[in-house]
């Protein structure tokens, strides 16, 4: 079953918040503590990521073109919205933090990302589940951490990260047919280097840093599978 592993992550993301709900009484001084540890942990998983690529100049473009349009469309508060509309269906009576600000920030940090592409692939291409597994768990823990800061809207970043998943496996089940597999590992590297500029974009907003728009660079995503592509079938010297 090729949606197995996206299940399970989103099954451990909606134990994860029930459990942090559970937990909510954890001193603030703690939790504080805590989400800057995250915080910190996303950052240098985020630079880890944007060393991965091969050519960085493909992910400076991504970027710049894909913050262009994510300012134009204003995905950012696109999704604040839809947050705020799932607020006023659910309620939020226990104070903590507001629905729209957990479901962004945890649907960020759960979409964005190497391991749920790849994880994906693997799931679609080969039935391994492991990387998504593995996923999992680290959202799972994650997810108990935010609730109880940004509250039960971390819950609904459930429903995105299960589509998100979903739709890349059921792809990659026939994508041996579709991309060549020498485009199909330049994109993962490129793409690994780009969500990890934003992975790392998301650790300074979680440490109160600096507040930036990641919502309206996920563009960046879908350009440098178009770069990409253009540069695998005419190849033009752009480092």
């Amino acid at each position: 079953m090729f949606l197995l592993g996206t299940m399970v992550n989103g099954l451990l993301i909606i134990i994860g918040t029930l459990l942090g709900k559970l937990l909510h009484r954890i001193p603030e001084q703690m939790k504080g503590t805590v989400m800057h540890g995250i915080g910190l942990a996303v950052i240098v998983l985020g630079l880890q990521m944007g060393l991965k690529s091969n050519n960085f100049l493909i992910v400076i473009l991504s970027l710049v073109f894909g913050a262009v349009l994510g300012e134009y469309f204003d995905l950012e508060e696109k999704l604040n919205r839809l947050g705020n509309w799932l607020e006023l269906k659910v309620g939020n009576g226990s104070g903590q933090g507001s629905i729209a600000q957990g479901f962004v920030t945890a649907t960020l940090i759960f979409v964005i990302g190497a391991m749920a592409i790849i994880g994906a692939l693997d799931s679609g291409i080969r039935g391994d589940h492991d990387v998504l597994y593995t996923k999992a768990i680290i959202d799972g823990f994650t997810a108990l951490i935010l609730t109880t800061t940004l509250g039960i809207g971390v819950i609904f970043s459930a429903i995105p990260v299960i589509l998100y998943e979903g739709i890349i496996a059921a792809f990659a089940t026939q994508i041996d047919q579709l991309i060549p597999q020498a485009l199909m590992d330049s994109f993962i590297s490129e793409m690994t280097a780009t969500g990890g500029v934003m992975i790392f974009a998301i650790g300074l907003n979680l440490i109160g840093l600096i507040k930036i728009r990641v919502a309206n660079l996920l563009p960046g995503i879908v350009v440098t599978a178009i770069i990409v592509a253009i540069l695998y079938y005419f190849p033009v010297p752009i480092q």
